[in-house]
């Protein structure tokens, strides 16, 4: 038992680190090219420090909503290496489940931060956010970047339970009924 519980916390630890990796960078090129408006990788180049805390921001809530849909992930894991035999998964299947989740994390991520941002400027359509993210308006910078904090926080709950809905859980039997 010992050794599955290090097994299982080692596999987590190398996950995090590959994850936290893949994360950033997917989602870093996602929203630099995702925006419309102007180009953020050349404003952050330029020293913009409203489009450079709108990024972090982003970053940081797609790492909030990805790291929900890793505890499944993790949770697959563990059922598998305790009960090889009574999950019905193999490592095969295992491997294409776990790409399942965090895919699934990714695109729930990259939809909520994408939806967020435009439904804030829909709303407070006279701010235009874009324009004045482009000048270097900080404020605007550092509200937009609450405003995808916000809905990270309340989203990756859901996420969780997505996730957690989705992970195959073990057969316990059959319940015989007497007659």
């Amino acid at each position: 038992m010992f050794a599955t519980r290090i097994i299982v916390s080692v596999f987590e630890f190398i996950l995090a680190v590959v994850m936290s990796g893949v994360i950033i960078a997917i989602t870093y090129r996602v929203f630099i090219k995702a925006n419309p408006d102007f180009n953020m990788e050349t404003e952050i180049k330029k020293g913009n420090a409203a489009v450079g805390t709108l990024v972090a921001a982003i970053l940081f809530s797609a790492s909030l909503i990805l790291q929900k849909g890793l505890e499944s992930v993790v949770s697959m894991f563990r059922m598998y290496m305790s009960s090889p035999g009574e999950s019905g998964i193999g490592l095969g299947k295992l491997a294409l489940l776990t790409a399942a989740h965090l895919g699934l994390s990714m695109l729930l991520a990259v939809i909520t931060i994408s939806v967020t941002l435009r439904m804030f400027g829909r709303l407070v359509s006279n701010l235009h956010a874009g324009k004045e993210l482009e000048k270097g308006n900080l404020a605007v910078g550092l509200v937009l970047s609450s405003v995808v904090l916000i809905a990270s926080l309340y989203v990756s709950e859901g996420v969780s339970a997505i996730s957690k809905a989705l992970v195959p859980q073990p057969s316990i039997g059959q319940i015989e009924i007497m007659k």
